[in-house]
């Protein structure tokens, strides 16, 4: 039996969220509706998390000393990383002297935080179908290993960063410093690493989020939400949409890559595994042990959302990855640089039919940073489609 405690009491229920933009902020508001004490971390104030929490911290994440430090004081009995760039060595230490249990588990946030240990995991010890891939310590090392095998063309990313940072395709020999440039730009943490992937020939990719929950006899048990599917340009997700019609093999063969990566990761939650498909050939390409960006559209065709399964798996609740109606979502870009922008056009967004909008209360806005997404539910997927993109259209971010 799970039993849950009430907010700012003695006996209060606490989870500690590290990162806490978009996605850790409807995870908070999933707790806080399970009478859960939630404490928001990020790296800058007033991130879109810290504004619906209880409590709000603002800390260096990447910094050992500083994430000891504040986990000490506030003492959360869930510690859920929704970043990457966090210090998992600590967390590691931190859970192995049993001062703190890590969602899914500190291993797992260790693993997933850079592209190597996933890859190498899924390809090198559990032997499952990626992309030749390889890993570069240099500019020269990466066209060593493109002119070794890896061939045009190919795709290169910073081993840790986030929503495509950092990741470009090159399609000649005049595409290679320009790729490693904006790899070293782009990564999470400056440590000059990058993974360089053969191309792969994909009808489609896919993300299957997977979700280990506790069974009535305490059991783990697997559980798949329908397959979303997604558009990415330069590796940052600019459209989802669920159901995405599969066939049957492909979605079984999907299912047991999911299963098999997240099994060794181990843990309860919600994961976020990425596949490429052709045909009924699927491979695996990332995982991460969270939400995840294209399941924003699960907030308008689910009966409990990526975010409410996450919340109530890591508390050992039971779940339900039931679909309610096909859906889309359609991200919305700030389009300006500026700090507390205004947002033009709502209403007219609102009334395309079937749709809602999350606007993330992100306090500076960039060109290209996703200030909120657009929702849309329909009877079928290219409706759904249609309206988010249209929606989204609608809604002009600009400076006050």
């Amino acid at each position: 039996m799970t039993t849950l405690g009430t907010p700012l009491s003695p006996k209060a229920t606490r989870v500690m969220l590290l990162g806490s933009g978009e996605l850790g902020k409807e995870v908070l508001i999933a707790l806080q509706r399970l009478g859960v004490e939630t404490i928001a971390v990020d790296r800058y104030e007033n991130a879109p998390g810290q504004q619906v929490a209880h409590h709000a911290r603002t800390i260096t994440m990447s910094d050992p000393a500083q994430l000891k430090a504040l986990i000490e004081a506030e003492r959360p009995h869930l510690v859920v990383p929704e970043i990457e760039a966090i210090a998992t060595p600590m967390l590691e230490q931190l859970e192995a002297a049993g001062a703190v249990t890590v969602i899914p588990t500190a291993r797992a946030a260790r693993l997933t935080m850079d592209r190597e240990g996933i890859r190498r995991l899924a390809a090198e010890t559990l032997g499952l179908p990626t992309s030749p891939y390889k890993f570069c310590d240099s500019l020269a090392e990466l066209q060593a290993a493109i002119d070794a095998g890896i061939g045009y063309p190919c795709i290169v990313k910073p081993v840790m960063s986030s929503s495509g940072k950092g990741q470009s395709k090159i399609d000649g020999p005049a595409d290679v410093q320009k790729a490693w440039d904006y790899a070293m730009a782009g990564g999470r943490v400056s440590h000059g690493r990058v993974i360089v992937e053969g191309f792969i020939d994909f009808d489609y990719e896919i993300t299957q989020l997977t979700v280990r929950a506790k069974g009535a006899s305490g059991e783990t048990d697997t559980h798949f939400c329908e397959p979303i599917g997604h558009v990415q340009v330069s590796g940052d997700y600019v459209e989802s949409w669920q159901p995405m019609a599969m066939k049957p093999a492909a979605i079984e063969k999907s299912r047991q890559i999911a299963k098999a990566v997240t099994d060794n990761l181990g843990g309860l939650g919600l994961f976020g595994v990425e596949l490429f498909v052709k045909g009924e050939q699927v491979w695996f390409s990332e995982v991460s042990p969270r939400p995840h960006d294209t399941g924003l559209v699960t907030l308008c065709t689910q009966h409990q959302s990526e975010f409410e399964l996450h919340a109530r798996a890591i508390l050992g609740l039971p779940v339900d990855t039931s679909l309610r109606n096909p859906g889309a979502s359609a991200v919305i870009y700030g389009g300006v640089e500026a700090q507390g922008i205004v947002f033009d056009g709502v209403d007219e967004a609102l009334r395309v039919p079937g749709t809602d909008l999350r606007l993330f209360g992100k306090p500076e806005s960039f060109v290209k940073r996703r200030m909120g997404v657009a929702l849309a539910r329909a009877s079928d997927t290219d409706t759904a489609r249609a309206n988010a993109k249209l929606a989204a259209s609608k809604v002009k971010p600009r400076q006050a």
